[in-house]
């Protein structure tokens, strides 16, 4: 599977573009945010109400799922998923994911099974309809900046898991420029630690060739999501075990360009 990932991938970026066709991924990615710019208004018609009425993200959090999705299709973006059978519906993960471009949330949070929350800059919880809305979808304020605010972000993402909500992290912390792996943050591990919930290593494969930091335009291709054998809380060892035993796992599904 992984040489066929690679040849893909190989191909597609290596394909003779006609000049007619050069100006294609440009339009996909404006039809993509055309799409999501015309879904909002929708979103603050139906969903922010709804949710503000019951006390309930469910109906937002589907729409918002769905609308990411397929603003990604539209891009041209085609998404294989590798090892997604071996996740449990009704279990509570921590998923541990690389990080290379913008649409990898887009991409990844839609697969997850159930509903999952994310670590999200402090300073949108300061605008009061996106605050009151990401608080009630359960999102975690972090600050990068701050140690303090960091521990304390730990302790309110181990809250949210305690609800049976999973948790999403990019471990890097930012996008990587060349798509190999850069040093993993502490915070998640101590995360896992705390909250004994089993921890899933995912390598996004494509987004690189796809979409690259700094740039705006999407090639269309093939982006393939590899979930990786879920590790156990028994399993986990020290905090430096579970993160090198996350870091050989993702490691190991990046193409071979990319392998640290």
């Amino acid at each position: 599977m992984q040489h066929y990932v690679e040849d893909r991938i190989y191909r597609l970026a290596h394909m003779q573009i006609p000049r007619v066709r050069r100006r294609a991924p440009v339009i996909r990615t404006i039809l993509m945010l055309a799409f999501w710019a015309a879904a909002l208004p929708v979103a603050a018609l139906l969903g922010f109400p709804w949710t503000f009425l019951t006390g309930k993200i469910t109906f937002l959090y589907r729409m918002g799922m769905w609308g990411a999705w397929t603003g990604v299709r539209l891009a041209g973006v085609d998404v294989q998923t590798v090892g997604i059978e071996r996740l449990d519906p009704d279990r509570t993960y921590i998923f541990m994911s690389n990080h290379v471009s913008n649409l990898d949330p887009p991409i990844l949070l839609p697969l997850i099974p159930r509903r999952t929350s994310v670590m999200a800059k402090k300073e949108l919880f300061d605008y009061p309809i996106l605050g009151k809305t990401m608080r009630l979808g359960s999102l975690v304020p972090v600050d990068r900046g701050n140690r303090e605010a960091g521990i304390a972000a730990v302790r309110a993402a181990a809250e949210v898991i305690r609800k049976g909500i999973n948790m999403t992290i990019y471990v890097e912390g930012h996008r990587s420029f060349d798509g190999k792996l850069l040093p993993f943050k502490k915070g998640p591990f101590y995360l896992a630690m705390e909250s004994g919930v089993p921890v899933v290593p995912v390598t996004i494969v494509g987004t690189q060739e796809v979409m690259p930091k700094r740039r705006f335009s999407i090639r269309p291709g093939t982006v393939t999501i590899i979930f990786h054998e879920p590790i156990e809380p028994k399993d986990f060892g020290s905090r430096e075990c579970l993160m090198a035993k996350v870091r050989a796992a993702i490691n190991s599904g990046l193409l071979a360009k990319y392998r640290g």
